[in-house]
């Protein structure tokens, strides 16, 4: 593939012109998985995606191969590649050294997240606490980023079931943003009262949901454990009954996320970002289900 010259495309100016359709990938960890997101990449590429992203492992474990995937697709492909970025356990100059690595390389499109705290509960140190102060250091560096947020339709796992002061928070962090991006969910009401309840509180600023079509069942319950996302039992049990049968799994997953996918649309969701778990196959289906065809 021919090299092209970095370019800016920016999501917030994306959104404004939308419904957007992105995928979200994750840091291959051998050079084997290397080849498959290499693959997925160029199989997903003729869809014409508004952009993409590439998640960042906790404490920054996959920082440099994020960072190289991130600068590598904004550098070749037609659209623009968007770098998740946590900030527990990293010091202000270490997050600031990375902007400037992104800045250099063309990189517009930064996913300002927190990160989770060690699961031993231990300090993870580093100068930040909040996604909030994250956000204000990307805004306050010379690379013009455009800065997105995480939001958590069934409120954020750490929000201690207080919904009115989970909404407060979500708020004010999306008003330093540009935009917000979700967690996967599996229930459009979720969304839909989420963006109503920001919608009372003065925010309009476009949250995007996220969508994860099923394709193993145990490591969808060990994310949706993670997460705080709630796979409703009648799923949880369509799922069972198939566990060991790959491709039903992967009928459902995809049958699942393509009705999510088009109430949202029809409800005026800004547009959908597909958690692609670095392959093609159920991603292609889905948006060919719903008839989408990409500006």
């Amino acid at each position: 593939m021919t090299s092209a010259p970095p370019h800016a495309d920016k999501i917030v100016d994306l959104l404004a012109a939308g419904p957007t359709l992105s995928f979200e990938f994750f840091p291959p960890k051998t050079d084997e998985a290397e080849r498959q997101l290499e693959k997925t990449i160029h199989e997903l590429a003729p869809l014409r995606p508004s952009f993409v992203s590439v998640t960042y492992g906790a404490g920054g474990s996959t920082r440099d191969r994020t960072r190289d995937i991130v600068v590598d697709v904004n550098r070749t492909q037609a659209f623009p590649a968007m770098a998740h970025l946590t900030c527990s356990g990293h010091t202000r100059a270490q997050v600031t050294a990375l902007l400037d690595e992104y800045a250099a390389g063309g990189v517009r499109n930064i996913l300002a997240l927190a990160g989770d705290p060690p699961a031993d509960g231990s300090d993870p140190g580093g100068d930040f606490t909040y996604a909030t102060e994250l956000v204000e250091l990307v805004r306050g560096h010379g690379g013009d980023f455009s800065v997105g947020v995480a939001a958590h339709p069934e409120l954020h796992p750490r929000s201690a079931g207080d919904r009115a002061a989970d909404r407060r928070y979500l708020a004010a962090k999306l008003a330093a943003a540009d935009f917000g991006v979700t967690q996967f969910f599996f229930v459009a009401d979720d969304y839909l009262r989420m963006v109503d309840e920001l919608d009372a509180l003065g925010c309009s600023v476009p949250v995007l949901p996220g969508i994860m079509p099923a394709v193993n069942v145990a490591g969808l319950v060990r994310m949706a454990a993670m997460n705080g996302s709630v796979i409703p039992p009648e799923l949880v049990s369509r799922l069972e009954a198939v566990a060991d049968d790959a491709d039903a799994v992967r009928d459902i997953g995809v049958e699942v996320a393509t009705e999510l996918a088009a109430r949202l649309l029809a409800a005026g969701a800004p547009g959908l970002h597909l958690y692609a778990l670095n392959r093609s196959a159920s991603v292609l289906r889905i948006v060919a289900d719903l008839g989408l065809r990409p500006a």
